[in-house]
């Protein structure tokens, strides 16, 4: 077996920006190659380097001797700290050279940091209460320090411990419909548009796993799958003998590929949003790039509804978060209903794009036929969403990276009970959309499924 290491970045600097490439030596190790001066900061070599930051040392306060850091990344990807000092704190993140759920034999790029920090730049002008604001960023190691969300949660563990987020649903639809309505044809000149688009191309081995792990991994035999077995096998075989749901998951991997429509998140799910009652906070979106609009809206849905078919399996006696399902369906009707709506006002209050321009749409008569479109993308919008939320639900499954919504129920044949449940919803949106016509006969399904297990069917 080969031994791993991460050695200094050789190429001219032109070069840099090129992927980190796995180079054999002649000792037998494989080298992940890194730019001139990135290092992976740690406890101890964090804390000087900050120190030489005078806007960071300011907002710590004190002597970095002083100040307590601890690395708390439990993510895919990153190293993340959280710096704490006597006037202040705040988090810092740094690109990995591999994936770090998997290892070091599994190279990814680092400029995944720059994507993340010109995202958050760019949406934090249109949904500044929903992002962290964003301190500081270092080009050569690849490190982004932000404003420290607390005492925020991550919002998929306060749903496994069912607690209630009343202001959620308001705060991540005025995310939604602002991040993507401003960046998209109907809010931008086609130039600015292009030069967005051109800006996020590059991040193809972000969207490359994304393209892997949602639209074909789990649909095929690959070594990276998981599933609880031997529960699940039926319906891991299932899913890979279906080929009307391959259709239907290709289309959508197709939209992925080709619409560009507006600046996405890429990743957005309960476990990149922090919140409190008050409060919602979106962060990590690394997975950044101009693709359909309909894929944030529907990760988020999917994962939604992933969190109500585990409640079963948290529960300590039959029944007791029959209220807190209700509460995460609602929440589902919710956040469509608010997007659509807040979606609407933006359009037409700031119809400033080359798409559908204000000129075209004058009077009465004009007003009612711009109506007419906006009704036509929206539903478009709202069927690609649920299309992608049965994807999100499959692959969280069935492939490399689960959701601990699931994971966190300790009985295999609990947890498999739940996770068919999922399934069955999931296969349901991508095979049948047609049954869903509006948010309501989703959350009613969903209702129907847990309530036919619940009666033992």
């Amino acid at each position: 077996m080969l031994r791993r290491k991460v050695l200094p970045y050789q190429q001219p600097r032109a070069a840099q920006a090129a992927k980190a490439s796995l180079e054999e030596e002649e000792n037998g190790t494989v080298a992940i190659a890194t730019p001139d001066g990135y290092r992976a900061l740690t406890d101890a070599t964090l804390a000087p380097y900050l120190a030489g930051l005078p806007a960071i040392q300011a907002r710590l306060g004190g002597s970095p001797e002083g100040w307590k850091v601890i690395e708390v990344g439990d993510g895919n990807l990153n190293l993340v700290f959280i710096v704490e000092g006597p006037r202040g704190d705040l988090c810092v993140k740094q690109a990995l050279p591999y994936v770090r759920l998997v290892g070091e034999s599994w190279p990814l790029g680092l400029k995944r940091a720059w994507f993340e920090h010109r995202a958050a730049v760019i949406q934090s002008r249109h949904a500044p209460e929903q992002i962290p604001e964003v301190l500081h960023y270092d080009e050569q190691l690849y490190l982004i320090a932000m404003a420290r969300c607390h005492p925020h949660v991550i919002m998929r563990r306060g749903m496994i411990e069912g607690i209630v987020y009343p202001g959620f649903a308001a705060h991540i639809a005025e995310y939604l419909a602002a991040t993507l309505y401003f960046t998209s044809d109907m809010a931008l000149p086609a130039a600015e548009k292009k030069e967005l688009i051109a800006a996020f191309c590059g991040n193809t081995e972000l969207c490359k796993i994304t393209e892997d792990l949602i639209f074909t991994d789990p649909y095929l035999i690959c070594d990276r799958n998981r599933w609880t077995s031997p529960q699940l096998d039926d319906e891991a075989a299932a899913i890979r003998g279906d080929d009307a749901l391959k259709r239907a998951v290709s289309a959508l991997k197709l939209k992925f590929l080709s619409e560009a429509q507006a600046l996405l998140h890429g990743d957005l799910h309960t476990g990149s949003i922090m919140v409190t009652e008050g409060d919602t906070k979106v962060i990590d979106p690394e997975f950044a790039f101009v693709g359909p609009m309909g894929f944030d809206v529907g990760k988020l849905l999917g994962n939604l509804l992933m969190s109500f078919f585990s409640q079963q399996g948290h529960e300590q006696a039959r029944g007791e978060r029959d209220g807190y399902r209700r509460w995460i369906l609602a929440t589902v009707e919710e956040v469509w209903t608010r997007f659509e709506r807040r979606f609407r006002e933006l359009w037409t209050a700031y119809p400033t794009g080359d798409a559908y321009p204000r000129s075209l749409f004058e009077g009465q008569a004009g007003r009612e036929a711009l109506r007419t479109a906006q009704t036509g993308h929206l539903q478009r919008l709202y069927r690609d969403a649920l299309g992608f939320a049965g994807c999100a639900m499959i692959r969280r499954t069935l492939g490399l990276a689960h959701n601990i919504d699931m994971e966190w129920i300790e009985d295999p044949d609990r947890r498999a009970a739940c996770e068919r449940r999922n399934l069955r919803l999931a296969r349901e949106l991508l095979l049948h959309p047609a049954r869903f016509d509006a948010i309501g006969q989703v959350t009613a399904r969903a209702a129907e499924i847990e309530a036919a297990a619940g009666a033992g069917a």
